[in-house]
């Protein structure tokens, strides 16, 4: 155990989100995304929310500020417009941590080949569909 760290962050998703750099991302996927078959590097987050997780990684990371967009959730299907339950606490959660970057919404294959450039997946026991958020690492300043 660590102070101040969240107990979710183990060693291994320390390690990863510790390894990335600046402009790196990572995905943050529900239980029924391919993330053994996409990832580069595959933490396992078994037994956890999404939103469990999106909040102890965006507890620890920076936000990249340099872009307009450094945060990216999956849309239901094709329809940018539809919004599940599970879209309106990823946005809460983001809005937390990173309260001036929006959270912008990628269809289908857009989103899936981003994932599979990912510096890492973190692969979660989120039940419900969509529930898939890509976070792109920014600095901390001096």
């Amino acid at each position: 155990m660590l102070k101040n760290i969240d107990p979710i962050l183990g060693p291994e998703l320390l390690f990863a989100l510790r390894a990335m750099g600046h402009g790196d991302e990572i995905a943050i996927v529900d239980g029924n995304y391919p993330a053994l078959s996409d990832a580069k590097r595959l933490v396992r987050a078994d037994g956890l929310s999404i939103i469990a997780v999106v909040n102890a990684v965006l507890s620890v990371l920076p936000v990249d500020d340099f872009v307009p967009r450094s945060l990216f959730r999956s849309a239901k299907g094709d329809d940018v417009n539809a919004v599940e339950p599970v879209h309106l606490e990823i946005e809460a959660a983001c809005k937390k941590h990173a309260p001036e970057m929006p959270v912008e919404v990628l269809v289908g294959e857009v989103f899936y080949n981003r994932v599979k450039s990912a510096h890492a997946i973190i692969a979660t026991s989120e039940p419900r569909l969509y529930a898939n958020l890509i976070i792109r690492k920014g600095v901390i300043y001096p």
